[in-house]
């Protein structure tokens, strides 16, 4: 069977792997263009995916537009009979619709939930007990195909999306395995999703990021962790931006002359905000002009002035 994979974050890669260490045919690989970044902006930075299919001497291909002529007809010959996409871009269907088997997707949530570009981030941050990971065969709308294998993890409490991330794309992999294995055998037997059960998982911007203390602590608490390591949660202290990477949830009964973003600190030992209904601590944050670094850290070098967020 021949086999186009698409991908580009890391990921990507272990499915890619895994496919690869099983003898599959990968004819191309279907991966983001090069782009300049790091320091000053001068160094060309690859894929990881573009990384792992180098090193494989796997074939490689770059587009900026999926949509180009000169780009659909160079898939058209590579005659594949099924493609692969993990953590790639939203394909037109002279794309997805070309192989005889079609094209098939594996996504970071229990599908019908979390649809949408952040599904872990997503499942984190609203506090969901467990996510998993979907493989289903691609038509018009995103993310709405029909269901063929699912795995789920349990999120525990102190999960980050980190955490989440880190077990996902090695249980994705082997979805993404025994999907392969199954279009290979014609063995298959796809599900429709269940539309009452959709929730939504939309792309992360830095405004999504900042805190709303005055929502219950848990809520925030869980935005913090599901913020973690990447974009992260933020708020503003000193009138400086400041990144929030982990909290605790403070068992002190909220005192009702403190309204939702005072801030307590003895500016020695500990820093806690008021929420809706009770503190959040502030165990580790990166001020605005400074490294990361644990709360006593920060306070040994750095006094709170203004204790209201803002």
């Amino acid at each position: 069977m021949r086999i186009i994979y698409m991908g580009t974050p890391e990921f990507a890669v272990p499915a890619l792997k895994i496919l690869v260490e099983n003898g599959y045919d990968i004819v191309g690989v279907i991966t983001a263009t090069d782009k300049f970044g790091g320091r000053g902006g001068k160094k060309l930075i690859e894929s990881d995916v573009k990384k792992y299919a180098v090193k494989q001497g796997l074939n490689i291909l770059q587009p900026r537009n999926l949509k180009d002529p000169n780009f659909v007809e160079e898939v058209r010959q590579l005659r594949a009979d099924l493609q692969i996409v993990v953590a790639f871009r939203m394909l037109p269907e002279i794309i997805w619709n070309m192989p005889l088997h079609g094209t098939y997707n594996l996504h970071g949530s229990l599908l019908p939930r979390f649809r949408g570009a952040a599904p872990i981030h997503w499942a984190v941050m609203t506090g969901a007990k467990e996510t998993g990971v979907t493989s289903f065969k691609l038509k018009h709308e995103i993310d709405t195909g029909d269901l063929l294998f699912q795995e789920k993890t349990r999120i525990s409490d102190e999960d980050t999306t980190g955490d989440v991330y880190e077990r996902l794309k090695h249980i994705g992999a082997e979805v993404v395995l025994k999907t392969v294995s199954a279009v290979a055998s014609g063995k298959i037997e796809l599900r429709e999703q269940d539309d009452s059960l959709v929730s939504k998982a939309p792309k992360i911007y830095h405004e999504t990021c900042e805190i709303d203390f005055t929502k219950p602590t848990i809520d925030v608490y869980n935005h913090i962790r599901g913020l973690n390591p990447y974009p992260t949660a933020w708020t503003t202290i000193d009138g400086l931006e400041c990144k929030i990477l982990k909290s605790g949830q403070s068992d002190e009964e909220l005192d009702p002359a403190h309204s939702p973003g005072t801030i307590l600190t003895d500016n020695k030992r500990y820093l806690k905000i008021a929420c809706a209904d009770g503190y959040i601590a502030i165990l580790e944050l990166k001020m605005q002009g400074k490294k990361r670094m644990d709360i006593r850290s920060l306070l040994n070098g750095y006094n709170i002035v203004n204790h209201t967020i803002g």
